[in-house]
């Protein structure tokens, strides 16, 4: 073999480590990893982002307590806005005028629950005869044109409660710097249930202290993606109605 050739040879085994070094990979940290949430699609993209909140709360007489709060950000969207509806609902169980049992349930602990991060849901229950129910949906469709926006029930305003109450319980809706919280207190001492959704992250908790309730609190965050390749014009656009939503606290 020529002597050009060892020379070659012996010149790209030599290189062999730096390039190994260098192509070695790098671990991200946590940090670095949560910083990278919710990048991964151009807000070009996105053709509609919309949120649907509900929770309700049933007694053993069959009086059912809740409220359904939506959000829909399209192109045409100027300020993002969330509408509630009421549920108010008479039940039929029990004969009328009576009221179920007050419950003597205890439930200690606890304080950790509200320094969660991310999606947390949490069912505890001191009663018999419950069942309670915490859901979150993402769906994720493609289209070149936005849904019709759904605008149901009254607007909701910053730090205004939307309340109501019934003999199932009350029920408050609330919308502030820091996201939007439904929180139902039922009557009887049955319980209470709690969902909020606020700074990245979603709680959902039921505590049930009575016996006989049906409780549920679901979040359904729906996005419709674009088919197209966007101009830079509606990147822009998509950016600026994005932005809306630091108000309410996302």
């Amino acid at each position: 073999m020529k002597t050009s050739m060892w020379l070659a040879m012996a010149c790209l085994a030599a290189s062999l480590p730096s390039h190994a070094e260098a192509l070695k990979p790098i671990e991200l940290k946590d940090q670095e990893l949560a910083n990278l949430r919710g990048r991964y699609v151009m807000p070009g993209r996105i053709v509609s982002f919309g949120i649907v909140m509900s929770s309700t709360w049933q007694n053993a007489k069959g009086d059912v307590i809740g409220a359904t709060s939506t959000l829909q950000v399209q192109q045409s969207t100027i300020k993002p806005q969330f509408y509630v509806s009421m549920i108010d609902e008479k039940g039929t169980g029990t004969a009328p005028g009576s009221a179920p049992s007050a419950g003597t349930g205890v439930v200690t602990g606890g304080n950790g629950l509200a320094t969660t991060e991310g999606v947390t849901q949490v069912v505890r229950a001191a009663g018999d005869n419950n069942a309670a129910y915490n859901n979150v949906d993402i769906n994720v469709t493609k289209a070149n044109e936005a849904p019709a926006i759904q605008t149901q029930g009254n607007a909701l305003a910053a730090n205004t409660p939307a309340v109501i109450s019934n003999e199932a319980g009350s029920m408050s809706v609330t919308s502030s710097g820091t996201g939007v919280q439904m929180n139902i207190v039922a009557n009887n001492n049955q319980g209470s249930a709690m969902q909020r959704l606020a700074q990245g992250g979603l709680m959902q908790n039921t505590t049930l202290l009575g016996a006989g309730n049906r409780v549920t609190n679901l979040t359904s965050l729906n996005v419709v993606l674009r088919e197209n390749v966007p101009t830079a014009g509606a990147l822009s656009g998509s950016l600026d109605q994005l932005k809306g939503l630091r108000t309410p606290g996302f």
